[in-house]
């Protein structure tokens, strides 16, 4: 009786160890060799190198020391992001409480402007992506709030110590010994505060795009005094100066969340490798082999802190599809890339590179917007021949060069890039309204037709 017992027992093991190991997924084929590709890829650090954090994962989430994240930091950073009625100093009033932060960065075009030049102030209406934005009327292009240069994603900004295709904001990495570039009275003489680039930005943005700040307006709502006393010292109020950093602090807090961790390939990170097809498998076996990708996008956000020269073209005056693009100029210090910040000749035309997360929400591609879909950028790269010709060939990056890819690598490339890397919810990050009632990511008449307020 006793053996018989011990016999039961022991089969009984056997059948619970089999039934746990029957659950488990069973990695074979092409994705044991995408494993071994990452394995080799990120130094023998293997999947977990590649996998972005939960958005409330908050101590899993780089950021400033100078700037905990916290949830109510984070709460306040979403709405004032959004805000509208933050743009209290316009250059003419038919744009008072028009627009926000998000008017460039929104969520329905992958944090970027869906446009090839976002436009803050001076802009009027959305479309359905934010394709339809124009230049108001009543407005010369002198008046309007454009940059020289096409608006980055603050997608996985988390994972960015200096901000911008430059890099000029940010006083910690690379621009510790940048101190002589920090121009008296430009924006960039707020890395003095000592904050990472997406403090600084967010501070310094402020005034480069006439926002403003009236505790008056704002915080005599009562969920906004709320979140603000849980975030910081509510005597700060009183400060214009302390206020306005602080509120550039909570949109910070709020932008390191913008992590696109419900992506396919981040899916099958996790384990669950049915999240890609097997085209997106075989894009991102190229990817992180072959087409040697990630030489420069690795990491979790697929991005690094580096400049390189590709010899794309720069944002110039004119017709991109419908859109109009203004003030861009033909030799800005933007245009010159790192070396435009820096005034170092081995900086010069070198663009930081870009995360590659949602892509395809924003039909423009390269610092000057020459690209209009991810088939021509991959192109451009596999084929490796520059369409600026103003970029002297020594500062091409060594690893612009030929990658001899077939017509299906390049489909299977871009099938990865474009479908592998796409969060379909970004609507997650967007509040459902805002405290002061504004409609947003604009509030012009035209804005408020199509948005649906």
């Amino acid at each position: 009786m006793k053996n018989i017992f011990y016999t039961f027992l022991s089969m009984s093991v056997i059948l619970a160890s089999c039934q746990s190991r029957s659950d488990e997924p069973v990695v074979s084929g092409v994705d044991k060799q995408l494993e071994q590709a990452l394995v080799q890829s990120s130094g023998n650090k293997g999947k977990e190198f590649y996998l972005l954090p939960n958005s409330t994962e908050y101590t899993k989430i780089p950021q400033d020391p100078r700037n905990p994240i916290t949830a109510d930091k984070v709460a306040l950073g979403q709405f004032l992001f959004h805000e509208t009625g933050l743009s209290m100093n316009p250059n003419k009033s038919q744009s008072y409480q028009t627009y926000s932060c998000a008017s460039c960065h929104h969520a329905k075009a992958g944090f970027q402007a869906c446009l090839p030049q976002g436009i803050a102030e001076g802009g009027s209406g959305f479309g359905i992506t934010g394709e339809a934005r124009k230049i108001a009327t009543g407005y010369v292009n002198a008046q309007v709030d454009v940059q020289p240069i096409r608006t980055p994603s603050a997608m996985n900004i988390a994972y960015q110590t200096n901000i911008l295709w430059n890099g000029q904001f940010g006083a910690t990495h690379l621009n510790a010994a940048t101190q002589s570039a920090w121009t008296k009275g430009t924006p960039k003489e707020k890395n003095n505060l000592g904050f990472q680039g997406v403090e600084t930005q967010a501070i310094a943005g402020q005034g480069v795009h006439h926002l403003g700040f009236n505790p008056n307006f704002l915080f005599n709502k009562p969920l906004y005094q709320e979140l603000y006393a849980k975030s910081f010292d509510l005597k700060t109020l009183n400060d214009p100066a302390q206020s306005a950093i602080n509120v550039g602090l909570a949109i910070a807090a709020y932008e390191r969340t913008l992590l696109s961790n419900e992506a396919p390939f981040q899916r099958w990170l996790r384990g669950e490798y049915g999240a890609m097809t097997d085209a997106q498998k075989q894009g991102a076996m190229l990817f992180f082999g072959k087409a040697r990708c990630y030489t420069c996008h690795n990491g979790a956000s697929l991005a690094n802190m580096e400049f390189h020269a590709l010899g794309m073209k720069n944002l110039s005056d004119g017709q991109y599809g419908t859109s109009v693009v203004v003030n861009s100029g033909t030799e800005k210090a933007e245009h010159k890339g790192r070396g435009g910040f820096t005034g170092k000749a081995e900086d010069l035309y070198k663009f930081k590179v870009p995360q590659l997360y949602n892509l395809k929400d924003s039909p423009f591609y390269g610092h000057g917007s020459s690209f209009t879909t991810i088939e021509q950028v991959v192109s451009y790269k596999n084929k490796a021949v520059v369409e600026n010709l103003a970029v002297p060939t020594t500062q091409l990056a060594s690893e612009f060069k030929p990658l001899n890819l077939t017509e299906q690598e390049m489909k299977d490339l871009t099938t990865f890039i474009k479908e592998g890397l796409y969060d379909p919810n970004l609507k997650r990050y967007v509040p459902k309204s805002l405290p002061s009632g504004l409609a947003f990511p604009n509030n012009d008449a035209q804005s408020r037709k199509d948005l649906g307020f």
